[in-house]
């Protein structure tokens, strides 16, 4: 699975705006596992997006839905700068379908493997 972390920082006074707008258009994102907007209380402008995907090729294909061209296009005045981006091999976790909830094979370390 092809994962990405990633936060903005809102124009001052409109991240709730910016919010609601990055929540509004993931209704119907094929091959799109988890889509997580969050606020970070530390940094009060500051938004995180979590997503997870089959893979990188269902990401890019969502770039080009028209409801998600839109919600980009009405989020870019919002955005006052990009933070940190990460892309991730994402090897499971608890919520995304399909997944089993078994921790990898080997190593041992896992508080998992305590269980």
């Amino acid at each position: 699975m092809y994962g990405l972390i990633g936060s903005f920082k809102a124009a001052p006074g409109r991240r709730d705006e910016l919010v609601a707008l990055l929540l509004a258009g993931t209704g119907d994102m094929p091959g799109c596992r988890s889509y997580v907007v969050a606020q970070d209380p530390a940094e009060p402008d500051t938004v995180w997006i979590t997503e997870v995907w089959d893979d990188a090729a269902s990401h890019q294909a969502s770039l080009q839905l028209p409801a998600v061209r839109a919600a980009i296009a009405q989020a870019k005045p919002l955005i006052a700068s990009f933070g940190e981006h990460r892309v991730l091999e994402v090897v499971g976790g608890h919520g995304l379908c399909g997944e089993s909830h078994e921790a990898p094979q080997g190593g041992g370390d896992s508080p998992r493997d305590s269980r």
